[in-house]
């Protein structure tokens, strides 16, 4: 054998090794290259932020490996066609709030807001350990989905109204922007829920398609100028009292992922989940201020005869619920559980430290 041609062989040979111990890799496996849609306008404030921010994460923990590319409301998918999407496997992963869909799965309202219900820490810790979570997937497993907590709103507000609410009287007839458990309390009191997306609210109450209005809070309320169509603004949001926000993924897609994927995934959403209801708290109050210092709202608190018979019809939406629908009835069973435990623990916790003025 000539010299040439032994080298070369060898030198081939010795290529071939090093690659199968994976010291010269063949080739670079592709990026995972998934799309999230979103219930929000693009790039919404913190909450269309945290759909951002989530996707950035992922990207940045795998090293450019796995990209999420993100598409607001309308850009790709309709606001309320996320469900579907999702679980159709049409993308692999959606942002919105679950109460959204509660024409195809009554019991997942509980996962986002229940009228009177837990706030922002309580949600977070009856469904991250108190049992919610494993109720939640079993919920959302025929739709071929994966819930996870995408964030939490704090304490809402109670709405934006042009009419002063001084009884339950001054809601009936009343048509009021609310989804969820929420509209059905409304409904009790006479009053007319409407679901209508977030992009549209505005417009809606400023040409009367809507007669009030409730969204998040000060911050978001501001933003999308709500204090331009509506006089007054109510308090407390007894309908929200600490949303949750969800990601969705579709189950075939995840399962695809590598442990490492999955786990960097489950990470991002995490960190989102807590960062949000950050933001919001940071940033409500000045927000609050500057609406009622600047632009002049009214601002004003629900009498408390209001907010009594609003609970009272909030426990009569929830005991109904749970005697239509099995799966409610058990999700409620859980809740009422949880918060029996959690609002004894809280009398000598957090109720307490609240009563002292200390700023």
């Amino acid at each position: 054998m000539k010299r040439r041609e032994f080298i070369k062989k060898a030198g081939a040979g010795a290529l071939a090794a090093s690659a199968a111990m994976g010291a010269v890799p063949a080739m670079a496996a592709k990026p995972v290259m998934w799309k999230m849609v979103t219930t929000w306008p693009p790039h919404f404030p913190m909450l269309g932020e945290g759909a951002d921010y989530m996707a950035k994460l992922v990207d940045e923990m795998s090293g450019g490996k796995f990209k999420i590319s993100v598409y607001g409301g309308g850009e790709l998918i309709p606001p309320m066609g996320v469900f579907d999407a999702v679980s159709q496997g049409t993308v692999e992963i959606g942002h919105g709030a679950a109460y959204y869909w509660s024409g195809k799965a009554p019991a997942a309202q509980f996962f986002a807001a229940v009228p009177f219900g837990f706030n922002a820490q309580s949600q977070n810790a009856w469904i991250t350990s108190g049992g919610g979570l494993a109720l939640w997937e079993e919920i959302y497993k025929p739709f071929n989905l994966k819930p996870y907590l995408g964030g939490n709103t704090g304490v809402q507000m109670g709405g934006w109204f042009n009419k002063e609410i001084n009884s339950v009287a001054d809601l009936k007839g009343l048509k009021m922007r609310i989804p969820g458990l929420g509209g059905q309390v409304l409904a009790k009191a006479g009053g007319n829920a409407i679901l209508v997306a977030g992009g549209e609210i505005y417009t809606n109450l400023e040409r009367g398609v809507i007669d009030a209005t409730e969204w998040v809070g000060p911050y978001h309320d501001l933003k999308l100028g709500l204090h331009k169509v509506a006089k007054y603004y109510y308090y407390p949001g007894w309908h929200e009292p600490g949303s949750s926000l969800e990601f969705m993924v579709n189950i075939g897609a995840y399962e695809k992922l590598s442990p490492e994927f999955k786990a960097i995934l489950d990470t991002a959403i995490g960190k989102v989940n807590g960062w949000m209801l950050c933001e919001f708290e940071a940033k409500n109050n000045d927000a609050l201020n500057e609406l009622v210092t600047k632009h002049k709202v009214e601002l004003k608190k629900f009498p408390d005869d209001v907010l009594k018979t609003l609970k009272s019809y909030a426990d009569q939406v929830l005991d109904e619920l749970a005697a239509a629908d099995p799966m409610s009835k058990k999700v409620y069973d859980s809740f009422k559980s949880f918060r029996s435990k959690i609002y004894e623990w809280n009398k000598v916790t957090e109720e307490v430290y609240q009563q002292f003025k200390y700023i």
